[in-house]
């Protein structure tokens, strides 16, 4: 597990994302994570969207069953899932602007619901989903294990949890973890960045069956190439932009650096990107019911 040299609290993650929102929405859009590019030709938006639909074909979703998006964001992959797969979906961030806006989505949908809300202290009842997922959410929660606990307890038997995740390679060398690494952690606000065994061996632990493990790095990493170029046009026309960054009092400005480590830690291959499918294989009691949410 990478660890960053400073501590990062949910406090300063949920600060994070409120301060950037403006930039977030313009440099990266309603979707806020990586794009999946499969053939090539995809744009930014296609791409975003070629991920959303390679998670959820690993989840077999079925019309009407209750899914949970751990760190919604904005609220667009959700949406997403509700209407391309007839889904309801419980999203949850926690992050107040990014729950405002994603509330919005849910006006008048029955689909739809959002919460402001910390995953590791969520409340819900156990057995309350048919399935879960994380799209890069797990790497701002300090407790990992609690994590895929708290998905195991509140999965139903036989639901599926599928997690995107920030990775580091499993021998980072002590340059990359100086240079690349821990800066990342720290100017990113993640808490900790596990690798690919650790994260098997969380979901093993909460009692999960690991279905597969997928490394998409090679398939997900021009999304950093895209962003930084956006963010070089914005620096051009929009004084805002510079503003920001020589105000000293903005606490994440150092995010536009960070931008340029992560993508020369997925070129140099530090950092990975995983998506980790697993299920819930408890048995059913003998009446044939679990708990449901309200």
């Amino acid at each position: 597990m990478i660890i960053p040299a400073k501590e990062q609290t949910s406090a300063a993650v949920a600060q994070h994302y409120d301060e950037l929102d403006p930039f977030y929405r313009e440099l990266w859009g309603d979707h806020v994570h990586h794009g999946l590019w499969i053939t090539g030709l995809e744009n930014r938006a296609q791409a975003v969207e070629n991920l959303i639909g390679w998670v959820a074909r690993r989840l077999e979703l079925d019309p009407g069953q209750h899914v949970c998006d751990v760190g919604c964001g904005y609220g667009a992959t959700a949406q997403w899932l509700a209407e391309h797969h007839g889904v309801r979906v419980t999203g949850l961030t926690i992050s107040a602007v990014q729950a405002q806006r994603a509330s919005e989505r849910s006006t008048g949908s029955s689909q739809l619901r959002f919460l402001c809300r910390d995953w590791l202290d969520n409340g819900f009842e156990t057995g309350s989903f048919d399935h879960i997922v994380a799209i890069e959410s797990s790497e701002h929660m300090a407790d990992k294990q609690h994590f895929f606990d708290e998905a195991y307890r509140t999965l139903r038997p036989g639901g599926r949890l599928a997690v995107c995740a920030w990775l580091a390679r499993s021998d980072p060398r002590s340059w990359e973890v100086r240079h690349l690494l821990e800066p990342i952690c720290r100017e990113g606000r993640l808490p900790g960045m596990g690798n690919e065994v650790e994260y098997r061996k969380f979901a093993e632990r909460a009692g999960f069956t690991v279905e597969a493990f997928e490394d998409l790095s090679l398939r997900v990493r021009r999304t950093w190439g895209v962003c930084a170029a956006r963010l070089a046009r914005k620096l051009l026309v929009n004084r805002s932009y510079r503003r920001f960054l020589r105000d000293a009092r903005a606490s994440n400005r150092i995010f536009a650096l960070t931008l340029l480590r992560i993508w020369a830690a997925y070129h140099t291959g530090s950092m990975r990107y995983g998506l980790l499918v697993a299920r819930n294989s408890t048995r059913r009691a003998a009446s044939g019911q679990v708990p449901r949410c309200c």
